[in-house]
Protein backbone atom coordinates (compact mmCIF):
# COMPACT_ATOMS: atom_id res chain seq x y z
CA UNK A 1 0.00 0.00 0.00
CA UNK A 2 1.03 3.58 -0.95
CA UNK A 3 2.51 5.80 1.63
CA UNK A 4 -0.20 8.75 2.87
CA UNK A 5 1.20 12.12 1.70
CA UNK A 6 1.11 15.39 4.31
CA UNK A 7 -1.44 17.79 4.16
CA UNK A 8 -0.57 20.29 6.78
CA UNK A 9 -2.98 23.18 6.83
CA UNK A 10 -0.29 24.80 9.19
CA UNK A 11 2.07 25.25 5.98
CA UNK A 12 -0.92 26.08 3.99
CA UNK A 13 -1.03 29.40 2.42
CA UNK A 14 -4.19 30.61 3.56
CA UNK A 15 -4.46 33.17 1.21
CA UNK A 16 -5.07 30.65 -1.51
CA UNK A 17 -7.72 28.44 -2.17
CA UNK A 18 -6.01 26.29 -4.19
CA UNK A 19 -3.48 25.62 -1.32
CA UNK A 20 -6.09 24.58 0.96
CA UNK A 21 -6.01 21.76 -0.57
CA UNK A 22 -2.88 20.79 -1.42
CA UNK A 23 0.02 18.48 0.56
CA UNK A 24 2.76 20.34 2.17
CA UNK A 25 5.23 19.32 -0.73
CA UNK A 26 3.17 20.84 -3.69
CA UNK A 27 2.86 24.62 -4.14
CA UNK A 28 -0.04 26.17 -6.11
CA UNK A 29 -1.33 29.32 -7.67
CA UNK A 30 -4.71 30.55 -8.58
CA UNK A 31 -6.42 33.49 -10.26
CA UNK A 32 -10.32 34.63 -9.98
CA UNK A 33 -10.52 36.22 -13.49
CA UNK A 34 -8.26 36.50 -16.30
CA UNK A 35 -6.22 39.74 -15.51
CA UNK A 36 -4.15 40.79 -18.22
CA UNK A 37 -0.48 40.30 -17.76
CA UNK A 38 2.08 42.22 -16.25
CA UNK A 39 4.49 44.90 -17.90
CA UNK A 40 6.98 42.02 -19.64
CA UNK A 41 5.32 38.90 -18.91
CA UNK A 42 4.87 36.57 -21.91
CA UNK A 43 1.43 35.69 -22.02
CA UNK A 44 1.81 32.14 -24.28
CA UNK A 45 4.95 30.31 -25.58
CA UNK A 46 4.10 29.95 -29.33
CA UNK A 47 4.47 25.93 -28.71
CA UNK A 48 0.95 27.13 -26.64
CA UNK A 49 0.14 29.60 -28.86
CA UNK A 50 -0.41 26.54 -31.21
CA UNK A 51 -2.64 24.93 -28.89
CA UNK A 52 -5.47 27.90 -28.85
CA UNK A 53 -5.25 28.86 -32.40
CA UNK A 54 -8.80 29.59 -33.58
CA UNK A 55 -10.01 28.87 -30.55
CA UNK A 56 -12.79 31.30 -29.11
CA UNK A 57 -11.97 33.81 -26.52
CA UNK A 58 -13.10 32.42 -23.51
CA UNK A 59 -11.25 29.13 -24.15
CA UNK A 60 -7.83 31.39 -25.07
CA UNK A 61 -8.48 33.66 -22.03
CA UNK A 62 -8.51 30.66 -19.20
CA UNK A 63 -6.34 28.75 -21.48
CA UNK A 64 -3.50 31.73 -20.53
CA UNK A 65 -4.61 32.44 -17.25
CA UNK A 66 -4.15 28.79 -16.01
CA UNK A 67 -0.65 28.75 -17.81
CA UNK A 68 0.29 31.67 -16.43
CA UNK A 69 -0.82 30.40 -12.67
CA UNK A 70 1.44 27.09 -13.91
CA UNK A 71 4.12 29.01 -14.76
CA UNK A 72 4.04 31.10 -11.22
CA UNK A 73 4.19 27.22 -9.45
CA UNK A 74 7.16 26.01 -11.35
CA UNK A 75 8.66 29.95 -10.21
CA UNK A 76 8.09 28.87 -6.50
CA UNK A 77 9.76 25.04 -7.18
CA UNK A 78 12.83 27.44 -8.29
CA UNK A 79 12.41 26.48 -11.86
CA UNK A 80 12.47 28.44 -15.16
CA UNK A 81 9.17 29.75 -17.29
CA UNK A 82 9.09 26.95 -19.83
CA UNK A 83 6.18 26.30 -22.46
CA UNK A 84 3.47 23.85 -21.32
CA UNK A 85 1.89 22.20 -23.89
CA UNK A 86 -1.36 19.86 -24.07
CA UNK A 87 -0.10 15.87 -24.45
CA UNK A 88 -1.85 12.92 -25.78
CA UNK A 89 -4.16 12.54 -23.40
CA UNK A 90 -4.82 16.16 -22.88
CA UNK A 91 -3.21 16.88 -19.73
CA UNK A 92 -0.24 19.23 -20.23
CA UNK A 93 3.24 18.49 -20.02
CA UNK A 94 5.04 19.44 -16.98
CA UNK A 95 9.19 19.52 -16.98
CA UNK A 96 11.27 16.64 -16.32
CA UNK A 97 11.07 15.95 -12.35
CA UNK A 98 7.77 17.73 -11.74
CA UNK A 99 3.93 16.75 -11.53
CA UNK A 100 1.69 18.79 -11.81
CA UNK A 101 -2.25 19.93 -12.87
CA UNK A 102 -4.34 22.68 -14.32
CA UNK A 103 -7.96 23.34 -13.44
CA UNK A 104 -10.27 26.17 -14.23
CA UNK A 105 -13.83 26.76 -14.28
CA UNK A 106 -16.38 30.29 -14.56
CA UNK A 107 -14.29 32.87 -12.79
CA UNK A 108 -11.69 30.66 -11.64
CA UNK A 109 -8.17 29.10 -12.55
CA UNK A 110 -5.79 27.39 -10.73
CA UNK A 111 -2.20 25.53 -10.90
CA UNK A 112 -0.38 23.08 -8.46
CA UNK A 113 3.02 21.31 -9.00
CA UNK A 114 5.34 19.22 -6.87
CA UNK A 115 8.58 17.73 -7.66
CA UNK A 116 8.26 13.64 -8.92
CA UNK A 117 10.94 13.13 -5.67
CA UNK A 118 8.08 14.22 -3.43
CA UNK A 119 5.12 13.54 -5.28
CA UNK A 120 4.35 10.21 -8.36
CA UNK A 121 1.31 12.08 -9.53
CA UNK A 122 -0.81 15.16 -8.49
CA UNK A 123 -4.41 16.32 -9.35
CA UNK A 124 -6.61 19.20 -8.74
CA UNK A 125 -10.16 19.91 -9.68
CA UNK A 126 -12.46 23.22 -9.22
CA UNK A 127 -15.40 22.70 -9.71
CA UNK A 128 -18.94 25.25 -9.22
CA UNK A 129 -20.56 24.63 -6.32
CA UNK A 130 -24.03 23.14 -7.73
CA UNK A 131 -25.71 20.11 -7.63
CA UNK A 132 -25.27 17.58 -10.37
CA UNK A 133 -28.15 16.29 -12.38
CA UNK A 134 -29.59 13.39 -10.89
CA UNK A 135 -28.92 11.43 -14.78
CA UNK A 136 -25.38 12.42 -14.13
CA UNK A 137 -25.09 11.29 -10.11
CA UNK A 138 -26.34 7.81 -11.11
CA UNK A 139 -23.49 7.75 -13.95
CA UNK A 140 -20.55 8.74 -11.76
CA UNK A 141 -21.48 7.07 -8.76
CA UNK A 142 -21.71 3.35 -7.81
CA UNK A 143 -24.83 1.97 -5.33
CA UNK A 144 -22.37 2.32 -2.37
CA UNK A 145 -21.35 5.82 -3.11
CA UNK A 146 -24.83 7.10 -3.41
CA UNK A 147 -25.34 5.52 -0.30
CA UNK A 148 -22.34 7.39 1.33
CA UNK A 149 -23.47 10.78 -0.43
CA UNK A 150 -26.84 9.98 1.19
CA UNK A 151 -25.46 9.89 4.49
CA UNK A 152 -23.11 12.68 3.84
CA UNK A 153 -26.33 14.72 3.30
CA UNK A 154 -27.70 14.11 6.12
CA UNK A 155 -24.46 15.29 8.08
CA UNK A 156 -23.77 18.08 6.41
CA UNK A 157 -26.89 19.27 3.94
CA UNK A 158 -25.02 22.62 2.68
CA UNK A 159 -22.25 20.94 0.57
CA UNK A 160 -23.45 19.39 -2.94
CA UNK A 161 -21.96 15.99 -2.00
CA UNK A 162 -22.32 14.81 -5.67
CA UNK A 163 -20.66 17.68 -7.40
CA UNK A 164 -18.05 16.95 -5.20
CA UNK A 165 -17.72 13.29 -5.72
CA UNK A 166 -17.26 14.10 -9.46
CA UNK A 167 -14.75 16.60 -8.48
CA UNK A 168 -12.75 14.12 -6.32
CA UNK A 169 -12.70 11.53 -9.08
CA UNK A 170 -11.24 14.41 -11.33
CA UNK A 171 -8.40 14.78 -9.29
CA UNK A 172 -7.72 11.33 -9.06
CA UNK A 173 -7.58 10.27 -12.59
CA UNK A 174 -5.12 13.37 -13.29
CA UNK A 175 -2.82 12.10 -10.20
CA UNK A 176 -3.01 8.63 -11.78
CA UNK A 177 -2.55 9.15 -15.68
CA UNK A 178 1.14 8.50 -15.40
CA UNK A 179 0.77 5.79 -13.82
CA UNK A 180 -1.95 4.09 -15.23
CA UNK A 181 -1.86 2.01 -18.96
CA UNK A 182 -5.65 2.79 -19.93
CA UNK A 183 -7.98 5.59 -19.73
CA UNK A 184 -9.83 5.94 -16.43
CA UNK A 185 -13.63 5.81 -15.55
CA UNK A 186 -15.55 6.85 -13.33
CA UNK A 187 -16.83 3.15 -12.41
CA UNK A 188 -12.73 2.60 -11.66
CA UNK A 189 -12.46 4.35 -8.20
CA UNK A 190 -14.37 4.54 -4.92
CA UNK A 191 -14.45 7.40 -3.28
CA UNK A 192 -15.23 8.24 0.54
CA UNK A 193 -15.11 11.39 2.00
CA UNK A 194 -14.73 12.01 5.34
CA UNK A 195 -16.89 15.50 6.45
CA UNK A 196 -15.15 16.10 9.52
CA UNK A 197 -11.55 16.60 8.06
CA UNK A 198 -11.88 17.97 4.78
CA UNK A 199 -10.39 14.70 3.56
CA UNK A 200 -10.88 11.98 0.99
CA UNK A 201 -9.76 8.63 0.22
CA UNK A 202 -9.77 6.98 -3.22
CA UNK A 203 -9.71 3.37 -4.26
CA UNK A 204 -8.49 1.95 -7.34
CA UNK A 205 -8.67 -1.67 -7.43
CA UNK A 206 -7.90 -2.70 -10.72
CA UNK A 207 -4.58 -0.65 -10.31
CA UNK A 208 -3.79 -1.44 -6.95
CA UNK A 209 -3.97 2.13 -6.25
CA UNK A 210 -4.90 3.78 -2.73
CA UNK A 211 -4.92 7.90 -3.20
CA UNK A 212 -5.55 10.47 -0.77
CA UNK A 213 -6.80 14.32 -0.86
CA UNK A 214 -8.55 16.85 0.62
CA UNK A 215 -11.38 18.84 -0.35
CA UNK A 216 -12.23 22.52 0.43
CA UNK A 217 -15.77 24.77 -0.28
CA UNK A 218 -15.94 28.34 -0.56
CA UNK A 219 -17.46 31.47 -2.44
CA UNK A 220 -19.47 28.90 -4.36
CA UNK A 221 -16.11 27.09 -5.60
CA UNK A 222 -15.25 23.60 -4.35
CA UNK A 223 -11.85 22.64 -4.81
CA UNK A 224 -10.21 18.89 -4.76
CA UNK A 225 -6.17 17.73 -4.64
CA UNK A 226 -5.57 14.13 -4.65
CA UNK A 227 -2.40 13.06 -4.75
CA UNK A 228 -0.27 9.51 -5.49
CA UNK A 229 3.00 8.49 -4.30
CA UNK A 230 4.95 5.82 -5.21
CA UNK A 231 7.54 5.42 -7.58
CA UNK A 232 8.34 8.07 -9.81
CA UNK A 233 7.28 8.41 -13.34
CA UNK A 234 9.61 9.51 -16.10
CA UNK A 235 7.91 12.37 -17.05
CA UNK A 236 4.54 13.19 -15.24
CA UNK A 237 1.71 14.41 -17.33
CA UNK A 238 -1.64 15.10 -14.95
CA UNK A 239 -3.74 18.11 -15.13
CA UNK A 240 -6.71 19.55 -17.34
Amino acid sequence: MNREPTFSRQELNQGLLIERVLPAVAVGEEAHGDPPPAAGQRALFPAEEREVAGAGDKRRREFTTARRCARRALARLGLAPVALPVGPTGAPVWPAGVTGSITHCDGYRAAAAARTADLAGLGIDAEPHAPVPPAVRDGITSASERAHLDRLHDIRPGVHWDRLLFSAKESVYKACSSRTLRALHFEDAEVAFSPETGTFTAYLTAEALVLTGRWHVSDGILLTAAAATGGTPSRARSGG
